[in-house]
């Protein structure tokens, strides 16, 4: 991108007159009342903390299922990595299904996908069915149907801080899931920790029924728009359009560059935590929690205060200095207690990154259009996830356990350069920050 070159950015009002609270659209429905908003809200915080829960229920058994069913780590692997695969496949369609279909289909869809990957995993007795049981994940986008539905009724100056707070109800189901999940296995069977886990998916359905509208959007979409997207939800032209936006595709890459390093560091913790640092299960436990708990409390807390008072670009900055940080005690790191200390200022880093870079994704594109950009997000995730467990195997097996900090002490020490003296960096913060003056005004 030339210095002469325009950064071009939607408004965030295609097809649309605005989307104030007393507004109404070109059909003359009224939007969402604030106490309507309130308790939508409240619901899908409870739905998100409950699919995190079954998430880590099932998660905490597979591994131990596997075992039992005779599978080899490798094949475990592979397991991991199909995962991954589908979901990143599944990502992007799935945000444009809420976007045609409305919301409550779309949260609907992702846990009935879930209840069905947790039945096939409590019937799995072989290879066969393990691997159908990964399949359904294609739908199983439980939290980014829940940031759809935030990102409909949140104000854009109160986004990031609203996202924010969904991993907090996360955070809850991350450290509930693994002990229940645990108890059950004890006392009963991994099948049934997999039985558990579908119960309650099925749960979040009846609650999505009963108290999620059918559509969260405050304004319907205009006829000009939906001709101009296309009725279609497998139109992939349509989702790959909004990569033509520059603001979108700069913020995405940054997201895939920052996070690769991150994703092959967490695909080998746990052999690196066993093998390294000699921790057992309960410490083990006891890590895993502390973790979850270091980004409860930033995205509970800590997010919301930082958007208030400092634009994107400087907290997307900000981000990479934390991990920049992080990555460098990670390097040296050598006892147990070491880990304790390095995962504070990644925990910073990711936080302040993912949730900044999903609201203002949200902000850059039409408001018909923020559930498949949503899923674009997502899938760079899951993109990572797909090769992390390969290259994290043969960066530990060739290079040692410093290779992890090494590698993305570099990676950030040459985006912190470039976000201090790109252009294009300037340029997307500048069209950033006009944006939210114009909406404000």
């Amino acid at each position: 991108m030339t210095d002469s070159e325009e950064v071009k950015v939607t408004d965030g009002t295609s097809g649309s007159q605005g989307q104030g609270q007393d507004s109404q659209g070109p059909t003359g429905r009224p939007s969402l009342s604030e106490s309507q908003k309130k308790l939508i809200l409240l619901m899908t915080h409870i739905n998100v903390a409950m699919y995190s829960t079954c998430f880590w229920i099932q998660q905490g058994a597979l591994p131990y299922l596997t075992k039992k069913l005779g599978v080899d780590p490798v094949v475990y692997g592979y397991l991991q990595t199909t995962f991954a695969v589908v979901q990143l496949c599944g990502g992007p369609l799935f945000g444009r299904f809420g976007d045609l279909l409305g919301t409550r289909s779309a949260l609907v869809l992702a846990f009935s996908a879930a209840a069905l990957s947790y039945g096939l995993l409590g019937m799995a007795e072989g290879m066969t069915l393990l691997f159908l049981s990964r399949l359904p994940s294609f739908l199983m986008h439980s939290m980014q149907a829940a940031q759809m539905v935030v990102t409909d009724i949140s104000d854009e100056s109160s986004r990031a801080d609203a996202l924010g707070k969904l991993g907090l109800s996360y955070g809850v189901g991350m450290i509930l899931g693994p002990v229940l999940g645990g108890q059950v296995t004890k006392y009963f069977s991994e099948q049934h920790s997999a039985y558990l886990a579908m119960v309650g998916s099925l749960v979040s359905i009846l609650l999505v029924m009963v108290f999620i509208p059918a559509n969260t959007k405050s304004l319907n979409k205009s006829k000009d728009s939906a001709k101009e997207e296309g009725p279609s939800v497998f139109d992939v032209k349509a989702i790959a359009k909004l990569l033509t936006i520059p603001v979108a595709a700069y913020l995405l890459f940054v997201r895939t560059i920052v996070g690769t390093p991150l994703g092959i560091f967490q695909s080998m913790f746990s052999v690196i935590a066993m093998d390294r640092f000699n921790i057992g299960p309960e410490e083990n436990g006891y890590l895993m929690s502390y973790i979850g708990l270091a980004n409860m409390v930033m995205m509970g807390l800590g997010v919301g205060m930082l958007t208030k008072r400092y634009n994107e670009g400087l907290l997307l900055k900000w981000a990479i200095y934390a991990f920049t940080i992080g990555y460098l005690l990670l390097a040296g790191a050598n006892m147990s207690w070491h880990i304790y200390v390095t995962v504070i200022p990644l925990a910073i880093g990711g936080t302040i990154m993912n949730t900044v870079i999903s609201s203002t994704l949200t902000k850059v594109v039409p408001p018909d259009s923020t559930g498949q950009m949503l899923g674009l997000s997502m899938a760079s995730n899951s993109m990572i996830r797909t090769m992390s467990p390969t290259v994290g195997g043969l960066m530990l097996g060739y290079a040692g356990y410093p290779s992890f900090g090494i590698l993305g002490f570099v990676v950030n020490t040459l985006l912190s350069v470039y976000m201090v003296f790109s252009p294009t960096h300037a340029k997307v913060v500048a069209v950033v920050e006009k944006q939210n003056a114009k909406k404000e005004s």
